[in-house]
């Protein structure tokens, strides 16, 4: 098994410039992303006004994953998360360079997905692109700003984590002063639809809101970057799922109180709809420009995991050692950043939103199943430092709702998936070949 690459001059260590606080918002800004402006009318048409519990029941679900991501990473400070983790449970390159592909696969194809999303309808508000054009141009200035340093990427990140917050708790607070005026329904949120059965509802609602707190396991990936990580990262991960939980279950309460379900369920935007619902005269495009920065602090929050896990796995000599090359100024992962940046770009012009999308669905359980038995195995294997222990029932639990989540996906989606899984197989044995070859060349020259 390779082992990490040595800092040196050339490739100096990325630099702590992460505190609690930064870290914090950045998974705050990466859960909350643009999911919760479409995810309402959905989970409503699943279950009708009772919004607030599927997301409850999600939450519990993350927090057990994240439990065994709090003590992964914390015994394992290492960029590159569940590759690294991988690699030392199972002792096999083959299968930490498949869960590393698996995880970089979904944050790149995610980040596309999004910058599409960015250069549609919102953006048409205020000009009209080419899709493609906007996502590229939105992808790019992503990566000016991942390349400048950590600390400049994730102030940005605070500035529009703060704006979609706003945006959120604007929802809330009109939604109660139409409550204090008399208006609403307050009943609906404590109300199943008409010919609901309750338990496969809340459970099939539960399983589509779970993907609106996937984004956490991107963190592991700034660990080299935050400073004291044993004592930060476990209270910055678990509150700020907290935070998110606690807006995403307030939020799916007004907008029932305000609109009945069957409207917030054939809506595209329903948060828009919950705020005309209110009669207070908020612009359009004042929502518009929210969902924006929702949509882009979600990519570059991406984009920023997807780098960080390229530089990790190539420090684990899992990719080319060339990817763990960094600026000896900024100290930023310059060459992963350049070609996840590629990456993405090339991805938006092969399919839509919806296409690439769903590729990300069938990927991280896979990844989290991983994750969660690894802290089993790695149980034996002590450190010489203080970290985070989570009770040993969580991750058995957490990846039993793995699997769960996994038995609900449909054929087209496993497809997906298996496509994309066969290409990083090939990827690997590529990669070993070559290796072999420089090793075979370099023995016949001595």
């Amino acid at each position: 098994m390779s082992s990490p690459a040595p800092a040196s001059p050339a490739t100096p260590a990325l630099k702590r410039d992460v505190t609690g606080l930064l870290l914090f918002v950045f998974i705050l800004g990466d859960v909350l992303g643009a999911g919760i402006y479409a995810l309402v009318g959905t989970i409503s048409g699943e279950v009708g006004g009772v919004t607030w519990l599927p997301l409850l029941v999600a939450l519990g679900m993350a927090l057990l994953t994240a439990a065994s991501y709090a003590e992964l990473v914390t015994k394992y400070p290492k960029a590159g998360g569940s590759a690294v983790f991988a690699q030392r449970a199972y002792r096999s390159e083959f299968v930490s360079f498949m869960v590393g592909f698996c995880m970089l696969a979904a944050g790149v194809v995610s980040a596309a997905s999004l910058a599409l999303a960015f250069s549609g309808d919102y953006l048409a508000t205020f000009i009209d692109v080419p899709p493609v054009v906007g996502a590229t141009l939105l992808l790019v200035l992503i990566a000016l700003v991942n390349l400048r340093g950590i600390k400049e990427s994730l102030r940005s990140n605070i500035v529009m984590t703060c704006i979609e917050l706003t945006g959120l708790v604007l929802v809330v607070v009109l939604v109660g002063v139409l409550v204090a005026g008399g208006s609403g329904d307050v009943g609906r949120a404590v109300s199943f639809g008409d010919d609901i059965d309750p338990f496969p509802a809340v459970l099939g609602a539960a399983l589509l809101a779970y993907y609106s707190y996937v984004g956490f396991e991107t963190s592991a990936n700034l660990i080299e970057e935050v400073r004291e990580p044993s004592k930060v990262y476990p209270k910055a991960l678990f509150f700020s799922l907290l935070t998110a939980g606690a807006m995403y279950m307030l939020v799916g309460t007004a907008a029932s109180i305000a609109v009945p379900s069957g409207e917030l369920a054939e809506s595209t935007g329903p948060l828009l709809n919950v705020i005309e619902a209110t009669g207070v005269p908020v612009p359009t495009w004042l929502f518009s420009a929210i969902a924006l920065i929702a949509v882009a602090n979600g990519a570059l929050l991406t984009m920023i995991m997807a780098s960080r896990l390229t530089y990790g796995m190539a420090g684990e000599g899992l990719l080319p050692r060339a990817l763990g090359r960094v600026l000896p100024g900024r100290r930023t992962p310059w060459v992963a950043i350049v070609v996840t940046t590629a990456c993405a770009i090339v991805l938006t012009a092969t399919g839509g939103i919806a296409v690439l999308a769903e590729t990300v669905v069938i990927l991280l359980p896979i990844v989290f199943i991983s994750t969660n038995l690894a802290v089993l195995v790695l149980r034996r294997d002590k450190v010489d430092h203080a970290h985070f222990r989570a009770w040993t029932a969580l991750p058995v639990l957490a990846i039993v709702s793995c699997l769960v989540l996994l038995t609900q996906q449909s054929g087209e989606v496993w497809l997906r998936g298996g496509i994309i899984v066969t290409v990083g197989v090939a990827t690997y044995f590529v990669l070993r070949f070559a290796r072999r070859r420089v090793s075979d060349g370099n023995s016949n020259r001595a």
